[in-house]
């Protein structure tokens, strides 16, 4: 019986797969740090023999050719990548078998990018199911924008050539299983569905039930502005990665993390929002583990400059080092574990307010927008368009590093559409001496909490929200 074992990366909202039929197993688009794929596989008591790429990945950097060498596999790689290592080279309609049980067909797929495949899985004449990357997703399909928009338009076309091939070489029955959909900004939109089959997109997917023009003008219409780092992946998958060097960084001293903060690198600190809120170390950074934490710290950090990790315990260390390495941050300068106060070598503290909507209803009742008080909107430009506070200031979350003196004086108010942006906004300006109030709230609760809100006179298409 051949069984798909799906290894869930949520915080960048991708999945990998382990395919095998009891002895020997195949894996798609695993992430960089390939551990939980061996562990995985060893506790199943597998041999991974053949590892495969749907795509050069924009996202993250793939653990695919670490853990090809590692495991004397074979790495399925598109003949047309220009890569800069060995691999089995693999064309549209190629077979490959994978033990006696299974084998993979290889579709092309362009779309997402020009080189795009699907793999199909197939055990006694029988498909079981199609390995889609950033092709046809739960509902949507990948985004065909991140190759530039002078390829835009003839990715979009393809994209949906691509989905009705699929469509229509393959039977009702084959489960689909997508790289992206699951939050990862590669996507169109985000999935609604846990599972589904080339039957069910045919019902409910866009790309399968519009006609093309109409598909395509609704999926650009929806496109939002991507994570900056992800002009890196690229050029990295195309190198060929190595594995990820997870050991423990070097330890900080109060007098360290001083240091590099006053020569402009960036100190992070790992903990939730309250804990930060009630007191951290001045100039320090707030990325909170518990959120979307490589994407957004990956988005707005130049890349290149060396980074110290605070947090509480060094598996809190450890986890962020996880997460960075699969977008290409591999190595902190320094980290430290332990207490706010431990970090500040007896300096003091600084603090912040968080507050609800109906703080900033009663706060604006009170001063208005009279130079007293500033609402910053750090939210993305389609969140915006889609309604907004009447008389904000609006600088996306990812151009505020770079646009900050363009906030008026006074009391800054931040907010974005569940609180995590917002803090850590909020602690970048704080940083650089603004007064800041960072709201810890659900949007929709301004309008609960009697705000008076913006919308426009003709919605447009929902943008992915991830936090």
């Amino acid at each position: 019986m051949i069984q798909v074992l799906r290894v869930d990366t949520p915080t960048l909202g991708d999945r990998s797969y382990l395919a095998h039929d009891g002895e020997v197993a195949l894996v798609v688009d695993p992430q960089r740090d390939i551990d939980r794929i061996s562990d995985l596989a060893a506790e199943r008591g597998l041999r991974i023999t053949h590892v495969a790429e749907t795509h050069m990945h924009n996202d993250y950097v793939s653990g695919g050719l670490a853990l090809a060498r590692g495991a004397a596999a074979a790495y399925l790689v598109n003949a047309a990548d220009p890569v800069g290592f060995d691999r089995t080279a693999v064309r549209d309609g190629d077979s490959v078998p994978v033990g006696t049980a299974m084998s993979v067909r290889v579709l092309a797929t362009p779309g997402h990018t020009f080189n795009h495949l699907s793999y199909v899985l197939e055990s006694a004449g029988q498909v079981v199911g199609v390995f889609t990357g950033g092709s046809l997703l739960y509902g949507s399909t990948g985004r065909p924008d991140l190759l530039g928009p002078d390829n835009t338009a003839a990715l979009a076309h393809a994209q949906f050539r691509s989905a009705h091939r699929l469509a229509s070489e393959l039977p009702d029955s084959a489960e689909i299983f997508p790289t992206h959909g699951f939050g990862s900004f590669c996507a169109a939109t985000q999935a609604q569905a846990l599972s589904s089959t080339i039957g069910r997109e045919k019902q409910f997917n866009p790309v399968l039930t519009a006609d093309e023009q109409a598909y395509i003008e609704t999926l650009l219409t929806g496109l939002d502005a991507w994570p900056a780092y992800y002009a890196h992946m690229g050029p990295a998958n195309i190198a060929g990665p190595d594995g990820p060097d997870l050991s423990p960084p070097r330890r900080a001293d109060a007098g360290e993390v001083r240091r590099r903060i006053e020569a402009g690198e960036w100190v992070i600190d790992l903990r939730g929002r309250v804990a930060f809120a009630a007191g951290f170390v001045p100039g320090s950074f707030s990325f909170p583990l518990d959120g979307s934490f490589a994407t957004y710290l990956g988005w707005v950090i130049p890349w290149g400059t060396p980074l110290t990790l605070l947090g509480e315990t060094p598996e809190q260390v450890g986890q962020a080092q996880r997460e960075l390495v699969r977008i290409g941050i591999d190595r902190p300068a320094a980290a430290a574990a332990g207490r706010p106060e431990d970090w500040s070598g007896g300096q003091p503290l600084a603090s912040m307010r968080l507050a609800k909507f109906s703080d900033l209803a009663a706060a604006l009742s009170t001063s208005g927008h009279d130079g007293e008080l500033v609402v910053l909107d750090v939210r993305r430009r389609l969140e915006w368009e889609e309604s907004h506070i009447a008389g904000a200031v609006h600088i996306p979350f990812s151009e505020l590093p770079g646009r900050a003196n363009e906030i008026p004086p006074g009391q800054v108010w931040v907010h974005c559409h569940t609180g995590y942006r917002s803090v850590v906004a909020a602690s970048m300006l704080a940083a650089r001496g603004r007064s800041v109030i960072s709201i810890d709230d659900q949007f929709e609760n301004a309008e609960r909490a009697a705000v008076s809100l913006t919308r426009p006179l003709i919605p447009r298409a929902q943008a992915p929200i991830t936090s």
